[in-house]
Order: structure tokens, then C-alpha cells, then sequence
């Protein structure tokens, strides 16, 4: 009977350890997002960057995204997303080429994906600052 009790009380409290770590990864990730959701984009004036390829990155956990961007003649003439970690923000995966077509980091957020559109864009915002 000793032998089963002891099993019980290792197994509550593996039970309690496990609900408290992660409750503390939830609050850290809601801190990180609350803290994103804080940060403004500005635009950037490519035009009197020199042409070249520029390596980026953004990182605020969960999200995170490195990206590389070609300038050629003042404009944005690409932009490859190399790594992009999210849970469900695949769909941001769409904002470097809005970024493209308005030659602007001042483009709308992709509608469930607000999260990752943000990373995304400061990523590219990294790669021309």
C-alpha cells in the first residue's frame, strides 16, 4: 500500500509541475505577442540604397523570420523568405510580395496571420535598416 501512495504523490506532483510550467510558457508567449502587437513599422526610402542583396531578421517568440532582399535601381526588386517559424501564420508567407507590388513595408496585415505578417515585415525592415 506504501509502495502505490508514493506512486500517487510522484504522479500529483508531476501533474502540479507540469500544469505550472505551462502555465509560465503561456504567459511568456502572450508577453512576447502583447509586445509585438506594440511595435511599429516604418517605411523605409529605398531609393538611395546601393543595388545588392540585404539579409534580414526578426525574432519575437514564438515568430520569427529571416529574409533576403534584392534592391536593384531604388526599388525592392525581391524578396525570399529564408526561414519562417509560426504556428498557424503560414498564410503571412504572402507579405513580401504585397511588399513588393507597393515597393512599401506599409502594406495591410494577412487577415489570421497578424502575428507573422508583423515578424515578416520587420524582418525586411531589418534587411534595409
Amino acid at each position: 500500500m506504501k509502495k502505490w501512495s508514493k506512486v500517487l504523490i510522484i504522479a500529483a506532483c508531476s501533474v502540479v509541475v507540469l500544469v505550472v510550467a505551462g502555465f509560465i510558457a503561456f504567459s511568456v508567449i502572450q508577453n512576447n505577442l502583447e509586445a509585438l502587437a506594440g511595435i511599429e513599422v516604418e517605411d523605409i526610402d529605398t531609393s538611395a540604397l546601393p543595388d545588392g542583396v540585404y539579409a534580414g531578421s526578426f525574432s519575437e517568440f514564438p515568430v520569427s523570420a529571416e529574409v533576403k532582399v534584392k534592391l536593384k535601381g531604388g526599388a525592392i526588386e525581391d524578396i525570399t523568405l529564408v526561414k519562417h517559424v509560426s504556428g498557424k501564420g503560414q498564410a503571412a508567407e504572402a507579405i513580401p510580395g504585397m511588399v513588393i507590388d507597393a515597393q512599401s513595408l506599409d502594406v495591410d496585415a494577412v487577415s489570421g496571420a497578424t502575428y507573422s505578417s508583423k515578424v515578416i515585415l520587420l524582418a525586411i525592415k531589418d534587411a534595409l535598416d
